[in-house]
């Protein structure tokens, strides 16, 4: 009975709560994110509207398989599938500190409609090995090249995404960019893609 009357006045002192306690963050301890790279600042946020829903491409439940199927959690062996919070962390510590880069696997005309804050386009199809410059490319993550073979040992920590867990575009790019040498342990895979971030109401930016 005492149980019943502490949670009572519990609910009611919770009502009676401004709304503006009622706030959307992004966990109990974390309001919204803040980094920055080179001379421009992030800040990403959740919307606060809690009425808001999506609407068009990312609204859909079911598209055709080929070639929209489902992906596996673990894209290869030794690369780590991540959530929200990780890449936040990864987008506060390493792309902030230029040690790492959050690449968005998708192709130009994707990347152009929204994309997370503080990522670069770097499409799968750029990372395929008959492109005649994806040496160069990843010579531009951070790769050396010591005579014919390129040495990965100071490459950049990546987190690769795409639209999400019906989408192979970043499956695709971790395939390429392991079967040319880019070690598993610098790839992460934030496999709910702009998908989930944006269902979580997340910021996203313009190019």
């Amino acid at each position: 009975m005492r149980v019943l009357v502490v949670m009572t006045g519990f609910l009611a002192t919770l009502a009676a709560l401004p709304l503006a306690a009622q706030d959307v963050r992004i966990s109990e301890t974390q309001a919204q994110s803040t980094f920055s790279v080179g001379a421009r600042d992030f800040t990403i946020s959740r919307n606060q509207d809690v009425d808001a829903a999506l609407t068009g491409e990312f609204a859909k439940t079911s598209r055709p398989c080929p070639d929209f199927c489902i992906q596996p959690m673990i894209t290869a062996t030794g690369v780590r599938p991540i959530g929200e919070l990780e890449l936040l962390d990864f987008l506060e510590t390493d792309v902030a500190g230029t040690t790492g880069l959050l690449i968005d696997a998708r192709l130009p005309d994707w990347f152009a409609k929204g994309s997370i804050p503080a990522a670069v386009n770097v499409p799968f199809a750029a990372l395929d090995p008959q492109n005649p410059y994806q040496n160069d490319i990843l010579r531009a993550l951070g790769a050396e090249l010591r005579g014919d073979i390129l040495d990965f040992e100071n490459a950049q920590l990546l987190v690769i995404y795409d639209n999400g867990v019906w989408d192979a575009q970043a499956t695709r790019a971790i395939t390429n960019l392991i079967a040319a040498g880019y070690p598993a342990a610098k790839i992460q895979n934030y496999r709910g893609g702009l998908e989930d971030w944006v269902h979580l109401g997340l910021t996203t930016t313009l190019p």
